[in-house]
């Protein structure tokens, strides 16, 4: 594959950085086993993925630096967002575009396998476990 065709977001992430100039890395474990370090260091720029789930998230997580956007591309999952104490239900089933506010937890309810593209700031993202 050359360095201008992404074939698959689950595989390769894109970062974008305020300059516009992209960068490509490797995804899944590969990305996540990457130092906390290099995590941020990508973290200051857009980090634009994919994911497929079958299953409900495992954790909950936080962007202090910025909104995420999610796209369901696929499936059928409630996103659960928390923020000061009180709890929201985003139904998403087939397609649907949910902007999340900066400093927001979230997770998800998966009712069918759903692929969703992601846009973030990840630095210093926080998680915890559901």
């Amino acid at each position: 594959m050359s360095d201008n065709n992404f074939s698959d977001f689950t595989k390769n992430y894109v970062s974008l950085n305020q300059n516009g100039e992209i960068s490509r890395f490797a995804g899944g474990d590969d990305f996540w086993s990457l130092s906390a370090e290099k995590l941020n260091a990508i973290g200051e720029n857009w980090l634009i993925t994919e994911f497929y789930f079958v299953e409900d998230w495992q954790t909950w997580e936080m962007h202090p630096h910025g909104e995420e956007i999610v796209y369901l591309l696929s499936g059928s999952m409630d996103l659960i967002l928390e923020r000061d104490g009180i709890s929201e239900k985003i139904e998403l089933r087939g397609k649907g575009l949910v902007i999340i506010p900066e400093e927001t937890w979230h997770t998800a309810k998966v009712f069918e396998p759903s692929n969703m593209l992601v846009i973030t700031l990840g630095k210093e993202t926080k998680v915890k476990e559901v």
